[in-house]
């Protein structure tokens, strides 16, 4: 397996994740939290909250929903009120309370937990928006493995446009493959994600940060 060589400290995801948000690495300004613009930008946001919001309304009973790293929520926000029941998790604790406190209604609900290590709660769907992407091939493995539980799995995924080496290893970070002209594809090796079917869902080309952002439905 193939792994990028590194200077970087190497910190426990948890502990990674939390100083994204202590120090704003992906933006925000003073915002308390912020997930990056990938969550914010409505060029990203709104084609993307239209395809899943189409997705749960074809359902006659509404899917129990699973958000495998909600982040701060301004995605989840948009689509908790069309499924019997919303999760969002996240590891880290102190922007789960702060969601717990900001969101509330009767079908949501907020757990902190690490998705590599953690047994996660039941539902029909789990979303994974651009999460996978910050983890090492050993942390993606283990959340993959977790994934047969579900019926469906939306992934979305920041990769280089046209042909790319996929899988490359990395530290779990803020930073992502796409810098090392890589990408995830689960169901090439070391993964091998084994599904029913699948189908590209939406495909948004993000010039000024390269590559694009790719959502697939696996049926599993």
């Amino acid at each position: 397996m193939t792994k990028v060589k590194s200077n970087k400290k190497l910190w426990p995801t948890k502990k990674a994740m939390e100083q994204v948000y202590e120090l704003n690495l992906w933006g925000g300004g003073k915002a308390d939290f912020y997930s990056g613009e990938g969550s914010h930008k409505e060029s990203i946001v709104e084609p993307y909250i239209n395809v899943i919001s189409d997705f749960l309304k074809s359902f006659e009973t509404p899917l129990d929903v699973v958000d495998l790293g909600c982040g701060d929520f301004n995605i989840g926000n948009r689509l908790y009120g069309l499924t019997n029941k919303y999760i969002g998790l996240d590891i880290v604790e102190d922007l789960i309370s702060r969601n717990k406190l900001e969101f509330k209604a009767n079908n949501l609900d907020f757990d902190c937990l690490n998705l590599a290590t953690d047994e996660l709660p039941a539902g029909d769907c789990a979303i994974i928006r651009q999460v996978l992407q910050h983890l090492s091939n050993n942390e993606v493995f283990e959340v993959v493995k977790r994934l047969s539980a579900y019926r469906y799995v939306i992934l979305t995924e920041h990769i280089p446009s046209g042909t790319f080496k996929a899988n490359l290893d990395i530290v779990s970070g803020q930073g992502i493959r796409l810098k090392y002209k890589s990408g995830l594809s689960l169901l090439e090796p070391p993964f091998n994600f084994q599904v029913k079917k699948y189908s590209e869902l939406i495909s948004i080309d993000v010039e000024s940060w390269k590559g694009k952002i790719v959502t697939t439905l696996f049926e599993l």
